[in-house]
């Protein structure tokens, strides 16, 4: 029944955009010329600069699509790009999974490499948080789906590079503004720029809080972002990035069936009683210096460092963390012939080093009088230390002036060290992984600069977390191996109608073996197994439209879809065997859509639509949540108030059909003593937001 929707909504959209080009080429020769869709500039860390040469899908977003909605929540924005699918709670709790991988990860997100430039943001652990940074302080993101990437560590979900703002005006501009809506959202943004020809240099704070939907879900950030460029000059530059972010964010945590039908606004008790809390201060800094050595070879190199200090009480005990990491990478790239045969290459190597230090301590709260969490005896210490190393290349050879192959290679070596302070006796213990070769290979075929069909193949791996690593009383457990399998894609990008079009598509079919399995067997305890295989299977397609109406009028339109195959091939746990069941924790049907009108006198008005099928909440598959629809409109005006001086102001609403629907689901969540599990994260009801900003060009 769904597969018969999506199939009518997309031909209806397709029949929708068609009828447009038709009109558009029925109109006289005075009629203005249409503004075509522009091709995308890709990073620069990758052997291409173009999306059009790419054999993988990636999805990008652009700065103004990230900032589209209200300009705090980059949930919405991430689900536009078929095969992902991003799940949140109150800003605080988050979980991106590609093409169904990292969907059973308990909190947070792993199996996914992020990087904020040439930093990266994924922990030791294989943690990945991406929200901290604001929104309006980045240029684009791009998400690279699957083991395609081989530079950047050819993990199994893929990676997302993020590209910080930085200016390109040779001016200065100085902006501020304020977002403001339901449950006291509340954000201030101040930024400045300056671009000369040997330097730039951008600068912006922001100020996020809201008072939360429900019970216990109070939230407040705040963040200076410095980046730039210095010492310009036409065969290199010094590039420096910098962030610091402070969060103090409730947690209202899961809640049970009954409670999400009739009073989704309550938090769990315990939590609520406990004020159950995360806070943390983050800071990250970067260096990257590009040169060109001569015509034909070029090296970019940078190193980093990423401190992050963190306190959470929670009901059954208090954590303290302690990360500090920091790394380098260099790159070389180049091009270099074989007789008539072009080639471009690139080759180089990561280091990666963090060391963590975690506490835990007695949560006194029920004796401290209805106050909250307060700190008792310690409980527990642990140190962990990890490094790795990526060594990576790839060539693309043009093998005419329609085909061309690339290949790539990575090697991982993995080292980690964990000590356990117990009360009598202090435990170390030492453990590395075989070293990881991951291979891909692509062929592309181009009948023209304007389409693109590509096959590749490529191998891909995932480290395992920390708590994947443990035996039940906290020791590695050496029989632990990575998650690897195979990725084979078949894909196609294509211009249309005067590049007024847009598509994109994709099948794809990844198996995993080696499946990790977290199960947790205590509040904060759990023991790790490879416990079996899963099977990956999808189709992705992607539409976008520009119609020129007329003179005045600009209408842009997209729709992404993905339908997914996903499933336990072999899994046996505990004598039970899930084989042949879903997948745990992402939906199989995914669709968004949207529309963006443009005025010449500045009016504009966004609508975008998502819908996601029904999410299996355990490994039995006796458990689903609802799929649902969102829909969310925007109406907005620029306008030049001085010579200048631009104003934009906007208004949104956001789930305007107040759909009942769970943002965030806990997958396997255990019942606690007598009650059902706690598997819901409420989603927000219909909500509300207003923007006003303000842009001086000096």
């Amino acid at each position: 029944m769904f597969l018969k929707k999506y199939c009518f909504f997309l031909a209806s959209i397709m029949i929708f955009q068609n009828t447009f080009a038709q009109e558009e080429k029925s109109k006289s020769i005075d009629a203005p010329k249409p503004e075509n869709l522009e091709e995308v500039i890709i990073s620069s860390f990758h052997i291409n600069d173009s999306l059009q040469n790419a054999p993988a899908s990636i999805g990008i977003l652009s700065k103004r699509e990230l900032t589209q909605n209200n300009a705090t929540d980059i949930t919405n924005v991430v689900n536009t790009i078929p095969g992902v699918f991003m799940q949140s709670s109150n800003f605080t709790t988050t979980r991106i999974s590609i093409r169904g991988i990292g969907a059973r990860t308990p909190y947070g997100t792993n199996k996914i490499r992020a990087f904020y430039g040439s930093i990266p943001l994924t922990s030791g652990n294989s943690e990945t948080v991406i929200d901290d940074i604001d929104l309006e302080n980045l240029n684009q993101i791009e998400i690279i789906k699957g083991p395609l990437s081989s530079i950047y560590g050819a993990g199994l979900g893929g990676a997302i590079l993020i590209s910080p703002q930085l200016s390109k005006n040779n001016s200065q501009t100085a902006g501020v503004s304020s977002v403001f809506g339901s449950f006291g959202l509340l954000k201030n943004s101040l930024t400045y720029s300056l671009d000369e020809k040997k330097s730039s240099l951008n600068l912006s704070y922001h100020n996020l809080k809201s008072d939360g939907w429900r019970e216990n879900s109070a939230y407040k950030r705040e963040g200076i972002t410095l980046a730039g460029e210095l010492f310009r000059k036409q065969n290199s530059k010094l590039t420096y990035f910098s962030n610091y972010t402070y969060l103090k964010a409730f947690i209202p945590s899961s809640i049970n069936k009954d409670t999400y039908d009739n009073n989704p606004q309550s938090g769990a008790p315990t939590w609520v009683a406990s004020k159950g809390f995360k806070e943390y201060k983050s800071t990250l800094a970067g260096l990257a210096y590009d040169f060109k050595i001569n015509e034909h070879l070029n090296n970019s190199t940078s190193v980093f460092i990423n401190y992050k200090d963190s306190n959470e009480p929670r009901p059954f005990d208090i954590l303290r963390q302690y990360t500090f990491a920091s790394g380098a990478r260099t790159q070389f790239s180049g091009d270099f012939k074989i007789g008539k045969l072009e080639n471009q290459f690139i080759f180089g190597m990561e280091y990666f080093t963090d060391k963590y230090n975690g506490n835990t301590f007695e949560n006194l709260y029920k004796q401290n009088n209805g106050q909250g969490s307060l700190q008792g005896n310690p409980l527990t210490e642990t140190d962990q230390k990890r490094h790795f190393y990526n060594i990576f290349s790839q060539i693309r050879s043009l093998l005419s002036e329609k085909f061309e192959l690339q290949f790539g290679l990575n090697y991982n070596e993995t080292h980690f060290e964990l000590t356990n302070f117990l009360s009598q006796k202090t435990a170390t213990e030492k453990y590395s992984y075989d070293g990881i070769f991951s291979p891909q290979l692509s062929l592309l075929f181009k009948p023209n600069q304007l389409q693109t069909l590509y096959f590749s193949a490529s191998r891909g791996f995932s480290l395992p977390a920390t708590e994947e690593t443990l035996t039940s009383n906290g020791t590695i457990n050496p029989n632990i191996k990575p998650e690897n399998g195979y990725n084979f894609e078949v894909g196609g990008k294509f211009y249309l109608f005067n590049k007024n079009l847009y598509t994109e598509f994709a099948v794809y079919r990844m198996e995993i073996k080696d499946l990790l399995v977290a199960k947790r067997i205590g509040d904060d305890q759990y023991e790790g197994v490879n416990a079996g295989k899963t099977l990956h299977e999808g189709i992705e397609i992607t539409l976008k439209h520009n119609w020129q109406i007329n003179s005045f009028l600009n209408l842009n339109s997209y729709i992404g879809g993905s339908v997914g195959k996903y499933e336990f091939k072999e899994f046996v746990d505990n004598g039970i065997d899930y084989s042949g069941n879903k997948l745990t924790g992402v939906p199989s049907n995914k669709i968004n859509a949207g529309l963006i009108l443009n005025t010449r006198l500045g009016i504009y008005l966004n609508a975008d639509y998502q819908f996601a099928d029904e999410i299996p909440m355990n490994d039995s598959n006796t458990a689903f949540s609802d799929s649902y629809t969102i829909i969310n409109l925007k109406t907005g005006y620029r306008f030049e108030i001085l010579h200048n001086l631009n104003a934009n102001l906007a208004f949104g609403i956001n789930n305007v059909s107040n759909e009942k629907y769970a943002s965030l689901i806990l997958p396997n969540a255990l019942p606690v003593g007598t009650s059902s599990p706690r598997y819901y994260y409420p989603g927000l009801p219909v909500n509300y937001y207003g923007t006003v900003s303000l842009n001086y060009l000096f």
